[in-house]
């Protein structure tokens, strides 16, 4: 028997559908004229993103029909009182008052560099996402925790990355003894949601490099990959779903295991075109690009110290006139 895999419809392609099929159809079952009612592009993006999470559009012609209701209603109720009611135009930030408060929320990248924070891709039945990866080294006895409702493979690929980490612990300028009077502790968020796969394997190793060796993981990186011991990066499915939740979170820089370079032929081109897509085969170059480098750290905190010094006001030192002529008495600041 053969299996044919139907993917679930990218969120471009579902605000295509929205506007042009679900929302004049529904216009009609609802009895209203379809030039008294317009919906901007945003309004259907916010719907998808805020009020649904679904691989199809059912729900999503619910939510459009559900809106229209309550149209036809004030529609019908201004007729009676004016005349013909004017053109109602629905844009994004009118849903709520719609639909009520937001029932879902989608990844958004983290807005700095952080210690320990690595941003990861996933695939879910909804699409995909982005996923913050969070290391906290602390004094123990070298236990390793994993929390998050991780599944085996992933747990697994923690594990991996953990030793190719105390590998290569002289490489990154990490004190090789960690391991015995450290204890890490790994945590993928949204803890009440299974998750599983190799996909996050780079990104734990990254985070955990991070947060032993102090270095910031760039904020505008994403990364997807299975890591083996020895470092190498395997290709992962669902390129075409993480690369378009990377984008919709606002990362345009994606690392990719360097085999599924044949897998972004599926992308839309107007995303490829605002995507920087790195294709790595081992761990060495996903850390050259991911990490920010020392010598970068040590110049940004020699600017910080120079900006601190010609913020800091003058002091005046007054010396105290009399037998004790080594005292010295410090003046308003200026």
């Amino acid at each position: 028997m053969e299996i044919i895999v139907i993917p679930g419809y990218t969120e471009e392609e579902k605000v295509q559908i929205g506007l042009h099929f679900l929302v004049p159809k529904q216009i009609r079952e609802n009895g209203l004229k379809n030039n008294k009612i317009r919906f901007t592009e945003d309004a259907i993006r916010v719907i998808i993103r805020q009020y649904t999470r679904e691989a199809g559009v059912r729900t999503l012609e619910r939510e459009i029909s559900s809106i229209l209701r309550k149209i036809a209603k004030k529609v019908v109720s201004k007729a009676a009182d004016e005349g013909d009611a004017p053109e109602t135009v629905v844009d994004g930030a009118g849903i709520e008052e719609y639909l009520g408060i937001p029932q879902y929320r989608y990844g958004v990248a983290e807005s700095e560099d952080r210690v320990g924070v690595a941003t990861g891709l996933a695939v879910t039945e909804a699409g995909g996402d982005i996923l913050a990866i969070e290391v906290s080294v602390m004094k123990g006895t070298g236990k390793l925790t994993l929390t998050g409702k991780l599944g085996d493979v992933m747990k697994e690929s923690a594990q991996a990355g953990f030793t190719y980490i105390r590998s290569r612990a002289d490489d990154l300028g990490i004190d090789p003894g960690f391991y015995q009077d450290r204890d890490v502790h790994i945590h993928v968020p949204e803890g009440a949601i299974p998750k599983d796969g190799p996909s996050a394997g780079i990104a734990m190793a990254t985070a955990l490099a991070s947060a032993l060796s102090g270095r910031p993981v760039r904020c505008d990186v994403a990364m997807t990959g299975e890591i083996t011991l020895r470092g190498r990066v395997l290709p992962v499915g669902g390129v075409k779903e993480k690369i378009l939740a990377a984008h919709r979170a606002g990362v345009f820089t994606v690392v990719l295991p360097g085999e599924n370079r044949k897998d972004t032929e599926e992308v839309p081109k107007n995303v490829l075109d605002t995507m920087n897509l790195v294709f790595v085969d081992h761990m060495d170059q996903v850390m050259d690009l991911a990490l920010r480098r020392r010598e970068d750290l040590a110049e940004g905190a020699r600017a910080a110290d120079d900006e601190d010094e010609q913020a800091l006001p003058a002091i005046v030192h007054d010396q105290q006139p009399g037998p004790v002529s080594n005292q010295i008495y410090y003046g308003s600041c200026q």
